[in-house]
C-alpha cells in the first residue's frame, strides 16, 4: 500500500515511516522540511499544507493518506491561534478535498485525547462518551478537523479513521514536550517547573507503539471508526518529575501558577483499539522514560540516529 505521511519529517511521523517500511508498505513523506530520520531512503515533497496544489501531487497515487502534520505545541497555539486555525483547521479540509479529488481509499485522521476534556464521571471514558465544547483552542482546532472528516465521508463517501491519541514521549520528541522538557532539564541540573500543583494527570503512550497502533487503523476494519490510541497507565506531573529525578538525579521542583485552558485529564479507555485492533501500548511509563534516556545518551538527541529498540 502506498501512503501519505503528512508532517512525516516529525516526532510522531517519523515513526511511522519506520513502521511502514518494516511492514512492506511505501510510504511517502510531505512535510515543511526533507526528514532528518531517513537519508533519503523516503520519498519525500516539501510543501505547505495550504498549498493545495502541492498537496495534491503529494496525494495524487497514494492509497491512503496519515495526517499527523498539524501546529501541536499548546504554546505555540495560544501564541498565535490564527497560525494554528490556519495550519490544523484549513489546512485539514484542503487535505480532504486532495484526498476527494484523488479518490483515496482511506484518510487517518490524528486527533487528541484532550476532546474528552475534564471529565468528572466514574470510570474512564470512551469513544462514545459525549464530548464537551473545548476549552482550549487546540482541541478546538482538532475536534473541527474530526467534523470534516466525518462530513466528507457523509457527503463524498471519503472514509476516514480517526485516532485520539494520549500524549506521545520517546526517541526523537520535541524538546518542548514535557518529557523531554523535563529530562533536558535535570541533565542540566535545572529545577524541573512545575504549572499548578501537579496533580493534572496525563494518559501517555510511547512513541513507537503509538506508530503500530496507526499503522494497524489502515486495517479496512477501522473505516469509519474512532479509536483511543493511549498508554496503560495514567501519570500525573508530580509522577512525571519524581520519575526523571530517579532515573536522572534530585533536582529542584518549582511550582508556578497554572496555565489558562490547562486540563487536569480524564481516564481514557483503550479497549476498542484493543479489541478491533488488536492494538495496546503496554509500554510502562518509567521504563519509557528510561529508553528516551538512554536514546538521548547515545545521540545526543540526533535526529539522524536509530530509535528503535
Amino acid at each position: 500500500m502506498r501512503v501519505l505521511v503528512t508532517g512525516g519529517s516529525g516526532f510522531i511521523g517519523s515513526h511511522v515511516v519506520d513502521r511502514l517500511f518494516a511492514q512492506g508498505h511505501e510510504p511517502r513523506n510531505f512535510d515543511l522540511v526533507p526528514s532528518p530520520h531517513h537519508n533519503g531512503e523516503v520519498r519525500t515533497m516539501t510543501g505547505d499544507l495550504l498549498d493545495a496544489e502541492s498537496l495534491r501531487s503529494a496525494v495524487r497515487g497514494c492509497d491512503a493518506v496519515v495526517h499527523l502534520a498539524a501546529v501541536s505545541d499548546v504554546n505555540q497555539v495560544v501564541a498565535d491561534p490564527s497560525h494554528a486555525e490556519m495550519v490544523n483547521v484549513r489546512g485539514t479540509k484542503i487535505l480532504l478535498e486532495m484526498a476527494r479529488a484523488e479518490q483515496v481509499q482511506r484518510l487517518v485522521y490524528a486527533s487528541t485525547i484532550w476532546v474528552y476534556g475534564n471529565t468528572n464521571g466514574v470510570g474512564p471514558v470512551d469513544e462514545e462518551s459525549p464530548l464537551p465544547l473545548p476549552g482550549h483552542f487546540y482541541t478546538a482546532t482538532k475536534l473541527a478537523g474530526e467534523m470534516y472528516c466525518r462530513s466528507y465521508q457523509e457527503l463524498y463517501g471519503l472514509p476516514h479513521t480517526i485516532l485520539r491519541f494520549g500524549i506521545p514521549y520517546g526517541p526523537r520528541s520535541r524538546r518542548a514536550a514535557v518529557v523531554a522538557a523535563f529530562v533536558e532539564r535535570a541533565l542540566a541540573g535545572q529545577p524541573l517547573v512545575i504549572t499548578g500543583d501537579g496533580k493534572q494527570s496525563r494518559r501517555f503512550v510511547y512513541v513507537e507503539d503509538l506508530a503500530d497502533g496507526i499503522v494497524a487503523a489502515l486495517n479496512p476494519a477501522a473505516e469509519g471508526r474512532i479509536y483511543n490510541l493511549v498508554g496503560p497507565e495514567s501519570v500525573s506531573v508530580e509522577t512525571i518529575a519524581a520519575t526523571v529525578r530517579e532515573l536522572v538525579g534530585t533536582v529542584p521542583i518549582v511550582h508556578v501558577a497554572s496555565r489558562p485552558g490547562d486540563l487536569r485529564g480524564a481516564e481514557v479507555s483503550g479497549k476498542r483499539a484493543s479489541e478491533e485492533l488488536g492494538w495496546r501500548s503496554a509500554m510502562p511509563f518509567a521504563e519509557g522514560v528510561g529508553r528516551y534516556l538512554t536514546w538521548l545518551r547515545a545521540t545526543n538527541g540526533n535526529g539522524a540516529a536509530p530509535a528503535r529498540s
